[in-house]
């Protein structure tokens, strides 16, 4: 009996060994886990773009709310009288630019009386012109006397002067109306510039009342009536649940077989009994120590290698029944099958050399006049 036993005792275990082995060899040594996971969502953090006192918080903590759900209302007293001031300014600016309209056809007229003036000044010119060449043939046979030609004479040099005087006009009218031009544009500039001024002012009380930019719920609320607040400053989170993903810190050594699109089994701490099924979505482009506040600099000390861990993206499903509790931050467990791609590694006639070869073709060519070994 005691041999039966001791037989029936190592046959049993030698079923368990090779139970336990058929399954690491089939099964266990295809999983990669982790339980440096974490339930991870986009945060949206609420700050003002202005600067003022709170009126009115209409929303509390843990409140769902809606993308344009209005969440902080700021006094807006002092920017709706900028927007008055500033609508004034447009308003005043457009008054004289009405003004520079009648301006431009007065110097018209202006330009049009000086061009007749020239006009009559050529007339008189003529004239006395033909005047002084008459008594100057009359003087010469005594049919006309001295005084009556030096009278025509300077008849004609006041006509002349008369001309240029005339043309003189004109050309200051003309040039006149070039200055007009010139500061109706400059008043232009500034009604573009008070009308600027204007949808800034608008903008700031637009700004007044904070909404929500996505739909979700409110956490972490510091605001309160009465605080007075400055750009940048946070007031409150909006979390948009459900929309949540998971973030799982693999290690390098674990990353080989693992693809985008590969079957992800997440185990929630707080929900063990309800085990959900996501895909890997993507990888981030670096260690978490390289993205720390203070990276690690080899070179300067003594060297101790660490293995790294490398973040990687865990999309969950949308109708997931955990998707209504899941929250950021919660702690899970996150194991990936890669059987699939060690198995077609495996069957690859070119093995790991086609992902070498990949690499090397992808890798930069060494620059020209450097030795390479």
């Amino acid at each position: 009996m005691r041999k039966v036993a001791l037989i029936s005792i190592v046959v049993v275990l030698v079923a368990l060994g090779a139970a336990g082995g058929w399954r690491w060899w089939t099964v266990w040594r295809f999983e990669q886990s982790t339980d440096d996971a974490y339930v991870q969502s986009d945060i949206t953090l609420i700050s003002p773009k202005i600067e003022g006192y709170i009126k009115e918080v209409p929303v509390d903590d843990n409140q769902r709310v809606e993308a344009g759900h209005v969440l902080v209302i700021i006094d807006n007293r002092d920017f709706a009288a900028k927007v008055a001031q500033a609508d004034a300014a447009v308003a005043t600016q457009q008054a004289t630019l009405a003004t520079y309209a009648s301006r431009l056809d007065h110097q018209q007229a202006m330009i049009q009386q000086a061009a007749a003036a020239v006009q009559s000044a050529e007339a008189d010119l003529s004239r006395a012109q033909r005047d002084y060449l008459r008594y100057q043939t009359l003087v010469s046979g005594d049919f006309a006397s001295r005084q009556r030609f030096e009278t025509a004479e300077t008849d004609a040099s006041k006509a002349q002067s008369a001309l240029v005087k005339a043309r003189a006009a004109l050309a200051a009218e003309q040039s006149q109306l070039a200055v007009i031009g010139s500061q109706q544009h400059e008043e232009e500039a500034r009604l573009l510039q008070a009308r600027a001024t204007l949808r800034l002012a608008h903008n700031d009380l637009d700004n007044t009342v904070i909404r929500s930019p996505v739909d979700g719920v409110t956490g972490n609320g510091s605001a309160e009536p009465g605080q007075y607040v400055k750009p940048g400053m946070q007031l409150m989170s909006v979390v948009p649940l459900p929309n949540v993903y998971v973030i799982a810190n693999f290690k390098e050594t674990q990353l080989t077989h693992m693809r985008p699109g590969q079957v992800a089994e997440v185990s929630v701490d707080a929900y063990p009994d309800h085990p959900l099924r996501g895909h890997i979505e993507s990888f981030a482009p670096a260690s978490g120590a390289q993205f720390s506040l203070l990276p690690p600099d080899n070179a300067t000390g003594n060297f101790t290698k660490i293995v790294q861990r490398v973040p990687v993206r865990i999309a969950l499903p949308a109708g997931g029944p955990l998707a209504q509790f899941l929250r950021p931050g919660l702690s899970v467990t996150v194991s990936v099958n890669t059987k699939a791609e060690q198995g077609g590694a495996a069957a690859a006639s070119e093995g790991d050399g086609a992902f070498v070869g990949a690499a090397q073709a992808a890798s930069p060519a060494p620059a020209p006049g450097r030795a390479t070994q």
